[in-house]
């Protein structure tokens, strides 16, 4: 069974490594950006379809207003990735968020930041998968038909890619990224190119629909309330900002700077790439609504349930490059994936993050652990569920998904940023070298300016978002926040009750006597072992133990120990509802409660078997026995195993599998000689 199921683990995420070759899997930043920073970068092709979105409430005349919403949502990005430069190189151990408003602000301020961090990377992973999906369905109609079932597959191997580690999976992560990256950056130029020197007429698919505004001449606090609605649409192009903030361990030395290069890196290509989509949007007159199949409209007539509305970068690409040309069909089978790849973003933070909460005993210690391939495997398989349960409640829909994102984020942006110049203030009090301190006051001044924008934006969404969908969000964070707070208290308490004291105690007093009882049901080579390993023991007192559910079998088993002459006493317990496990028990009790400062050790014999089914046919008795006995203070439990032939059958195939190599291993060699050889000196 264990081969079994080992052959095809090792197939789906490949052979396990050695723990000295951590060091393998950091990452150089042309392979940190695109694992680190493809949220960011991918969200330029749903962040203005969702700013076009909520402006056409107003209808087409309020489009106009979109350069300002972007130039607002660069200002923004620019903050926000300066504010967290300053993070990496205070911060560098991979706590982020977490770390700096725990460290600053306290821990119910840490605890925040990480419940809304945890909601967060749920969300990407569910909004960037079910976004993917409605790109690809543009093109692929069974896509469209299947979402759910679709969505959950991307999921499930984007699991399998993660599971084989940090290194590899982003090197398959890179390319599409990359190819997406040239993909949108040539889109731009050549519209631009056509627009401005070759003066080309471009126009969208949509161009010719009219919109019917559900509330027009919006003017004075409405259209200001619409304004700052679209501009929180637009500030999903932000999340995951704060990934590569968690993720400074996986990155090469020197990593802090590593870290802030990728950053900058990431800011300036999120932010071109969005300006210039807003901007060819506008000037091929891309049409959008909330709901199109009512709110669009061609030759006067409404397009209908049957219409299908492409996201904005689908459209522009059709305008500039030409529906159906090489071009648009690489954009577009690029963003598709792209965006299926920017789950990636929370499959590196989400496990980081959880790793780090395990440690500081506010999640299962579980999440701490590293699996065959160095990732933090049950962290993956984790935020895997939580996202495949939430694309399965809303139905993979983007547009119902996305309003509950943003507000995690924004929430660990803000306290963060205000933690920060509480760093800094703690530093300049006694820092006196003034290089140094001029340095902080810049450094503090960005975070300060930081805060409050980000402070800003984060009352913007909960006040134009909350009713939309926000509040799910910050439910979520209530039940993250108030589950591991539970977590914590239950590992401190047990830390504390069963800590070594410094004094003596009952647990350091010796017993006065052991009394040893063995549990048989019929003389057999188990129960001889057991009788002989008891006896081996010396205790105090020794009695063989059996419960009388079948009178027949009770005398037999009489008159059997009698004729062997056994010298242990043998005791039978009435059991007149043919129970064993409650007369076990009680008389069990009844020996503590007759002698409190006694051990009594019960003996169990049990079988050894081989074979998955055999494990049903017998020891059940004997499992239901140790767990009740595991409640009863003062108790001891021994299994004395004995192995039946299939056990030693099983035995051989575990040996086998120990020698057996898998596919190309003798070629690569073994690792101690691998490391040994690579650390030598090339001639």
């Amino acid at each position: 069974m264990s081969k079994l199921t080992d052959v095809p683990k090792r197939i789906l995420i490949g052979r396990a490594l050695r723990s000295d070759r951590l060091g393998e899997t950091l990452l150089p930043k042309r392979i940190a950006l695109p694992v680190f920073a493809s949220d960011p970068l991918s969200s330029v092709a749903y962040a203005p379809g969702e700013v076009l979105l909520v402006l056409s409430i107003a209808g087409v005349t309020a489009y106009h207003f979109s350069p300002w919403i972007a130039v607002a949502v660069v200002v923004l990005m620019f903050t926000v990735v300066a504010s967290y430069r300053q993070n990496v190189h205070a911060y560098p151990s991979g706590g982020g968020d977490y770390e700096v408003a725990t460290t600053n602000l306290g821990p119910k301020a840490g605890l925040t930041v990480a419940s809304a961090l945890l909601v967060d990377y749920v969300l990407t992973v569910a909004v960037s998968i079910s976004s993917g999906i409605e790109n690809l369905g543009s093109a692929i109609p069974f896509v469209v038909e299947h979402k759910v079932l679709c969505a959950i597959g991307v999921i499930v191997l984007l699991t399998l890619m993660n599971l084989r580690g940090v290194k590899e999976s982003g090197s398959l992560f890179a390319i599409p990224t990359y190819v997406f990256v040239a993909g949108v950056f040539t889109m731009i130029a050549w519209g631009a190119f056509r627009a401005l020197v070759l003066d080309d007429t471009m126009r969208a698919p949509t161009a010719d629909y009219v919109i019917k505004p559900e509330h027009q001449g919006l003017a004075g606090f409405a259209l200001v309330f619409l304004l700052l609605r679209a501009f929180s649409s637009g500030c999903a192009a932000l999340t995951g900002v704060e990934a590569i903030s968690n993720g400074v361990p996986a990155f090469r030395k020197p990593k802090s700077k590593n870290a802030a290069t990728t950053l900058a890196m990431m800011g300036l290509l999120a932010v071109t790439m969005f300006c210039g989509i807003i901007a060819l949007a506008a000037a091929t007159d891309v049409r959008m609504a909330e709901n199109p199949a009512r709110d669009l409209f061609h030759n006067g007539v409404p397009l209908g349930g049957d219409y299908v509305q492409n996201p904005v970068i689908s459209q522009v690409a059709e305008a500039v490059f030409g529906k159906g040309s090489f071009l648009f069909i690489i954009l577009a089978a690029a963003t598709a994936l792209v965006l299926f790849l920017a789950a990636n973003t929370a499959y590196n933070g989400f496990p980081l993050l959880g790793s780090i909460l395990a440690q500081d005993r506010y999640l299962p210690r579980q999440l701490h652990t590293r699996g065959d391939r160095l990732a933090f495997s049950n962290g993956i398989v984790l935020l895997a569920g939580a996202a495949g349960l939430l694309v399965g409640i809303y139905g993979a829909d983007s547009t119902r998904l996305i309003q509950l994102y943003i507000v995690g984020v924004f929430v660990s942006f803000t306290l963060s940023q205000t933690g920060m110049v509480r760093h800094w203030n703690r530093h300049l009090a006694t820092e006196k070298d003034q290089a140094k301190r001029r340095h902080m006051i810049r450094s503090r001044a960005i975070n300060t300016f930081g805060a409050f924008f980000t402070g800003l934006v984060l009352v913007v969404v909960l006040l134009t978002k909350f009713t939309h969908g926000a509040w799910v969000a910050l439910l979520g964070m209530v039940i993250f926040y108030a589950t591991m707070t539970a977590i914590r208290k239950h590992y401190d308490r047990v830390a504390a009750e069963i800590a070594a004291p410094e004094g003596p105690t009952d647990d350091l007093v010796r017993p006065s006597r052991v009394h040893s009882v063995v549990l048989i049901s019929k003389i057999h080579r188990p129960t001889l072992r057991a009788l002989a390993y008891a006896k081996l023991m010396r205790s105090d007192s020794l009695e063989a133990l059996s419960v009388n559910v079948d009178p027949t079998e009770t005398k037999a088993l009489r008159e059997e120990w009698e004729r062997r002459g056994i010298d242990v006493p043998l005791k039978v317990l009435d059991s007149p509802y043919r129970e064993i496990t409650r007369p076990i028990i009680e008389y069990v009790k009844s020996l503590r409660k007759e002698s409190p400062r006694d051990a009594v050790s019960v003996i169990i014999p049990e079988y050894v078997v081989g074979h998955w089914y055999e494990h049903l046919l017998h020891n059940q008795s004997a499992l239901r026995l140790k767990g009740r006995l595991l409640f009863t203070p003062g108790i001891m439990v021994t299994s004395v195993p004995y192995q039946l032939q299939s056990s030693e059958a099983a035995k051989r195939r575990a040996r086998r599998q120990q020698d057996w190599n898998a596919p190309g291993s003798v070629r690569r060699g073994p690792a101690q000689v691998r490391s040994k050889e690579s650390s030598e000196p090339k001639s």
